[in-house]
């Protein structure tokens, strides 16, 4: 029988609405390998299989009955630990932080549309950094090496879709969380427009940088999973009214009119990396696409890096202020460093990163007055060991969309000589999420296809 774990979701819904297979055989097959193999990866904080195998049952009886209410009912979906689950303990990260009596409105949206939650997983501390390399919970391990990074702060989603331990998972992306644990896995991971998504019921970072968004092992999954979770909140400041950002329109690679807005001298890459990336811009141009040369006017990743970083320390000290007076010990020294440095550091200091990120989110959305998708690397590097200090800039090329407030995803893009995976990063205007995913499936046909990652890998 087919190893039902290697079916990505659009694969898995159509066995399950055929009968092919039912949800809680789907269920334990993930359940099986979780258990194989969580050991040596550390991808969940909270496992909820009793919970998971209930919801289960439940799809089984719709689908007997009076139907599934989306192509999700009855799939295994994770959850990043600052995204609360009613019941649930919520960590962020942190030794402990909450238990909430309501489910986030994502979180809610996903439980609406039938999917079963089947964990809760790590993540950086906060959600304010790279590298997964959690002081309280331990290490997530890449699936792809033992021993490396899965990147951050989404790392426990990203390494529990790559290791095939659920479907799907949902993370969060402040400046590359999601694309970049995407990237260093092998997987799709789609930053959504600015507010497209709600964030009512997750822990905050920065309020005006912070997305939810989902990883999948394929863009048509990216697309199922953006259906179900967009919709105006009107309890989420941020949330945006309008569904407009799903409509898309078939994508012809002849005449798509692509740049790349940064120099390959303005970010420190690894060997090979920008080679790699400028071989897909040719295969674009080869296949019709048309390169125009449009780049951002004074790009700085350094000063919009560290001005997007002061942000975030410092409203993420407001947003945790209890917890820093109350329960400190449930924060590590160095977490509540940054977060102190946030809450001490100067108003003009404040005021003046806030205004250069505004500028600069001007500059990215001009760029789609003349081209219709921006193309870069998503990564400067391919994830690295724990046992190497986190490269400064590995924002670099994913901030952008996120001070611009643009929909951005990566996808797998092949690997390096030693076996690592790759990420090609695209981005688009704000609310034009559907046509974005569009232009990644009329793209993705052109990129190398990954193997699986192998869970025995040791460095």
């Amino acid at each position: 029988m087919t190893d039902l774990t290697a079916l990505d979701i659009t694969d898995a819904a159509a066995g399950l609405a055929a009968g092919d297979f039912d949800a809680v055989t789907l269920l334990e097959a993930y359940l099986n390998r979780i258990g194989q193999h969580e050991d040596s990866l550390n991808c969940f904080i909270t496992l909820l299989a009793g919970p998971a195998r209930e919801q289960a049952r439940a799809a089984d009886q719709r689908r007997t009955g009076v139907g599934r209410l989306s192509p999700l009912d009855g799939i295994p979906i994770a959850l990043k630990d600052n995204i609360d689950l009613a019941g649930v303990p919520t960590t962020n990260g942190m030794a402990k932080f909450r238990t909430p009596e309501r489910d986030a409105a994502a979180a809610q949206r996903l439980r609406q549309a039938g999917a079963v939650i089947i964990g809760k997983v790590n993540m950086h501390e906060g959600a304010l950094g790279a590298t997964t390399n959690n002081p309280h919970h331990g290490p997530t391990h890449n699936p792809w090496r033992k021993g490396y990074t899965p990147g951050g702060s989404s790392g426990g989603s990203a390494a529990a879709v790559a290791a095939r331990f659920c479907a799907g998972a949902l993370g969060t992306d402040t400046m590359g969380s999601v694309r970049l644990p995407a990237a260093y896995c092998g997987l799709y991971g789609l930053k959504p427009t600015h507010g497209l998504i709600s964030t009512r019921g997750v822990v905050p970072l920065s309020y005006g940088l912070d997305h939810v968004g989902p990883l999948c092992r394929s863009g048509r999954d990216l697309a199922l999973m953006l259906a179900v979770l967009v919709g105006h909140d009107p309890d989420c400041p941020e949330s945006i009214p309008t569904q407009d950002a799903l409509r898309s329109s078939p994508v012809d690679l002849k005449g798509l009119r692509f740049a790349v807005p940064l120099n390959a001298d303005v970010t420190a890459c690894e060997d090979g990396i920008w080679k790699d990336f400028e071989g897909h811009a040719a295969n674009l141009e080869r296949h019709g696409a048309v390169r125009v040369d449009c780049q951002l006017p004074k790009p700085d990743p350094t000063g919009s890096r560290l001005a997007g970083l002061l942000i975030s320390e410092a409203e993420a000290g407001h947003a945790l202020e209890a917890e820093i007076l109350t329960n400190s010990n449930d924060l590590s020294v160095g977490f509540r460093k940054m977060l102190d440095y946030g809450r001490g550091a100067p108003a003009h200091r404040l005021v003046t990163a806030q205004r250069h990120l505004a500028a600069v989110g001007v500059q990215v959305r001009a760029l789609f007055d003349k081209v219709d998708l921006c193309l870069l690397p998503t990564a400067p590097q391919a994830a690295f060991s724990f046992e190497q200090s986190p490269p400064p800039g590995q924002a670099d090329f994913t901030q952008w969309a996120n001070h611009g407030g643009c929909p951005a995803l990566s996808l797998p893009c092949g690997l390096t000589p030693d076996g690592l995976p790759l990420g090609l990063q695209l981005m688009a205007r704000p609310l034009a999420d559907g046509q974005l995913l569009a232009m990644a499936e009329a793209i993705a046909p052109l990129l190398p296809r990954l193997p699986e990652p192998g869970l025995t890998i040791e460095v």
